[in-house]
């Protein structure tokens, strides 16, 4: 096998770990002896072994001399658990192949200087869009302090998430539904605005799949949950924060906090509104790394327009209802070059849907 194929296996072992590793990374290893696979590991969940550490733990060979590669440059800090570069130097692993460095500062090379001051030999970027594009949470949070950010909705072929009166039970299909559950079991996070929980009184929970629910953030500028609502009465299934720019310390907030919910006020910005660019800071300082954003159409825009998202998750249904509610809001564009610009990453098919999962582009030209 060349590095490259090895690299393919740590990588799909690095994606068992999917929904579980948050906030760390998810990193898979392969050690290879005499051109044979001697042990294999992945991160299973957050705190426990690292994909080194269960690689050597498994090995059925002596690892002396071996080929380590791993999707994601090695710790030499403690943090849950000791260095996994004590362990390999321990080991007297011969060469260790990388596919991307780590981006937290207090790794970001340094392994790599250690594993060569004792001799190991290193390789970096083997498959690194690959090992990096795995990891694009822990990426852009390492960077900015930020979630990445990822738009979910459902929409006609003609751009509306409901009819006029509201109603959009169910335009999705049921395969997309189940698709939109896996994406909240991979994601710390899920933000609705306030409309959404009076017009559907959804859990905003995992449940057609195997996976945890997420912390569910809920924008409601004047504090109008209600307090039977389905999200407070399943508060001990994930936490919830209730984000608000009113006085947060009224009648209303202490009820919340006294069932169990957080009410987190967040200055407005010069409309009035919540600050969503504060909000993602909040949010990163609680190690959330990467918000799903259901909804509504409002905060949809408010995304989109102040440049927030980073990847959008469309279901295109097979509908056309004409008059309704549009997806999307005003973004402020006067002509086609301002238009924002998608980068197409997959587009598949969830029953009758078509699924668009795509990058954005905020420059203009």
């Amino acid at each position: 096998m060349t590095e490259e194929e090895y690299m393919k296996l740590a990588l799909k072992l690095a994606r068992r770990g999917s929904g579980r590793t948050s906030p760390n990374p998810m990193v898979g290893a392969v050690l290879v002896k005499d051109n044979r696979i001697i042990g294999r590991g992945y991160h299973r969940r957050y705190g426990g072994n690292h994909a080194e550490i269960n690689a050597l733990g498994n090995a059925s060979a002596d690892p002396t001399g071996a080929t380590l590669y791993v999707t994601l440059e090695p710790c030499c800090h403690y943090g849950k658990t000791p260095p996994c570069v004590d362990a390999i130097i321990r080991n007297r692993i011969g060469k260790v192949v990388i596919g991307t460095l780590d981006p937290n500062p207090q790794v970001n090379g340094e392994s790599v200087k250690i594993l060569n001051r004792h001799g190991i030999e290193t390789r970096v970027g083997v498959l690194e869009e690959e090992c990096r594009e795995l990891n694009e949470a822990h990426f852009k949070y390492m960077a900015t302090g930020r979630p990445l950010v990822t738009l979910k909705f459902a929409q006609t072929l003609d751009g509306r998430i409901a009819t006029a009166s509201g109603d959009s039970r169910w335009i999705s299909s049921e395969e997309f539904r189940k698709l939109a559950h896996r994406l909240r079991a991979l994601n710390d996070a899920i933000l609705v605005g306030i409309d959404t929980v009076l017009a559907d009184n959804p859990q905003l929970t995992v449940r057609l799949v195997r996976g945890r629910s997420p912390t569910r953030i809920i924008l409601d500028s004047r504090l109008r949950m209600p307090l039977d609502a389905e999200i407070v009465r399943t508060r001990g299934i994930a936490p919830v924060i209730i984000v608000t720019a009113a006085q947060a310390e009224g009648e209303k907030a202490s009820r919340l906090r006294e069932m169990g919910i957080e009410v987190l006020a967040v200055p407005p910005d010069t409309a009035g509104e919540i600050d969503l660019v504060g909000l993602l800071q909040l949010l990163g300082e609680r190690t959330i790394s990467s918000l799903l954003v259901e909804g509504g159409a409002r905060v949809i825009t408010s995304f989109l327009r102040q440049k927030l998202a980073d990847k959008v998750v469309v279901a295109i249904a097979p509908k056309i209802l004409g008059k309704g509610i549009d997806a999307v809001g005003e973004l402020n564009i006067a002509r086609i070059s301002q238009a924002l610009k998608l980068t197409f990453e997959k587009i598949s098919r969830a029953g009758e849907d078509i699924v668009v999962e795509a990058r954005v582009n905020y420059s203009t030209g």
